[in-house]
C-alpha cells in the first residue's frame, strides 16, 4: 500500500511539474528557473540516451571514449556507448521522480564525461560546455529541496 501511495505522489508531482510548465508566465520566477532546469536534465538525458542507439546525433559516440577507459571496461567501445546509454536514459528518469537526487546523479556523470573528454587530448569544448550543464545540475538538486514537493521534509 504505501508503494501504491508512492507512486500515486510522484504521478501527482509530474502532473504538478508539467501544469506549472504549462502555465509558466503565472509561476514565480524562482520556481520558472527549476522547472527549465528539470524538464532539460529530464529530456536531454534520455535524448542522449536514446542516441547513442539511433546515433542521429552523431554517427560515432564510441570516437568520444578515451583510450584508457576502453581498456578498462569490458566489450568493444560501441558496447560501452550502450551501456552510457542505458545510464542516461536512467538519470533523466531519475531527475524526473527525484530531482533532487538525480541532479546529483547527473552532476557526478557529467564530472566523469568531463574527465573522460579532457584525458583524449581533444574535445575540450564540449568539456567546457559539460562543465556548465554540471554547473546546471547542481542548480537544479539544490533548487529542487525548495521546489519539489514530495521530497520536502516534513
Amino acid at each position: 500500500m504505501a508503494l501504491t501511495h508512492t507512486w500515486h505522489d510522484m504521478v501527482e508531482d509530474m502532473r504538478g511539474e508539467m501544469h506549472d510548465i504549462a502555465t509558466i508566465t503565472h509561476v514565480a520566477p524562482a520556481r520558472q528557473a527549476f522547472l527549465m532546469l528539470w524538464a532539460t536534465f529530464v529530456v536531454a538525458p534520455i535524448l542522449f540516451g536514446v542516441d547513442k542507439f539511433a546515433e542521429v546525433l552523431t554517427d560515432n559516440w564510441a570516437g568520444y571514449l578515451a583510450g584508457w577507459v576502453n581498456d578498462l571496461v569490458p566489450g568493444t567501445a560501441q558496447q560501452a556507448m550502450y551501456a552510457v546509454g542505458v545510464v542516461e536514459i536512467l538519470a533523466g528518469v531519475l531527475v524526473a521522480l527525484a530531482p533532487r537526487i538525480g541532479g546529483y546523479v547527473v552532476a557526478l556523470w557529467l564530472a566523469g564525461i568531463i574527465v573522460n573528454l579532457v584525458s583524449t587530448g581533444e574535445y575540450y569544448d564540449i568539456a567546457l560546455r559539460d562543465v556548465g550543464l554540471l554547473v546546471a545540475a547542481l542548480a537544479l538538486a539544490r533548487l529542487a529541496a525548495t521546489f519539489h514537493h514530495r521530497e520536502e521534509t516534513t
